[in-house]
């Protein structure tokens, strides 16, 4: 039975970033600063070019360049069905546009939007309701990015494991364990020092200040079945990062594999 792509679907959102345009362009629209605050990202930076989005170890997402006007207005299709492991007929591409406007004060204004075709499915409907919850605290990460390491190339870390638990009780655990606090709250994390810049539901975002500098967030999210995922994900800026994420990445990834999360029974 043949589908055709007739449903729209639509996200628009607009976040409020300090810097010049020429530095939130550097930030949006290259490979370098985009894998700074969101996804490890290949970009050719020109109109027709491709990009690739890193997800997880296993997966991807690929598309091209649509439009491209230095440093006002970024846009680029993604394959909406290859992502899913749809058939190719049933979703159109997944276009997603930037726009840059200065402001008064050292800030600008980046509106988004994604939108995109499909069928009417309820998977579709469901998976655009959490575009916006999970794509949000990525701007977060920009904001902070552009405050205090414009620029500059991230050496990433990221670790993440999976827990019989519902995302609250495993959010529950890990707040607890790691001692996170309010905005504004000095912290620890296993050695690591800095100050929480951002609490969101299930997840914190923290400035690191030392060993090596950047930024750091935690969150926990369901996956279904009955699992939570507990993550990792920093963005580090100094010449000791990699070696610094060699080391910590494993011992962040066996503590989140070892931590202890009550069970509905208990």
């Amino acid at each position: 039975m043949s589908t055709t792509p007739t449903v729209p679907y639509r996200l628009e959102f607009s976040v409020e970033v300090p810097g010049t345009p020429e530095q939130v362009w550097q930030a949006i629209a290259t490979a370098k600063g985009m894998s700074s605050w969101y996804l490890p990202t290949e970009l050719e930076e020109h109109e027709g070019g491709s990009v690739h989005f890193t997800i997880g170890a296993a997966m991807g997402s690929d598309g091209h360049v649509t439009g491209w006007d230095p440093p006002r207005r970024l846009a680029f299709e993604e394959d909406w069905s290859a992502l899913m492991g749809k058939d190719p007929d049933a979703l159109s591409p997944l276009t997603t546009e930037f726009l840059v406007e200065a402001q008064s004060g050292g800030t600008c204004v980046v509106r988004v939007t994604s939108s995109g075709f499909g069928t009417g499915a309820d998977w579709e409907s469901e998976w655009w309701d959490t575009l916006s919850p999970g794509w949000m605290p990525f701007f977060d990460n920009l904001r902070l990015y552009l405050a205090h390491f414009p620029g500059q190339e991230a050496t990433p870390l990221e670790a993440a494991a999976s827990h019989p638990a519902d995302a609250e009780t495993l959010w529950s655990t890990m707040h607890d364990a790691l001692g996170l606090g309010d905005v504004g709250a000095a912290v620890e994390l296993r050695g690591a020092t800095g100050t929480v810049e951002r609490v969101g539901e299930h997840q914190t975002l923290v400035r690191l200040a030392a060993p090596v500098p950047g930024m750091l967030s935690v969150f926990a999210y369901d996956e279904g079945d009955g699992t939570a995922k507990a993550s990792v994900r920093a963005y580090m800026f100094s010449a000791d990062a990699a070696d610094y994420a060699r080391r910590e990445e494993p011992a962040w990834q066996s503590w989140l594999q070892g931590l202890s999360v009550p069970t509905r029974s208990q």
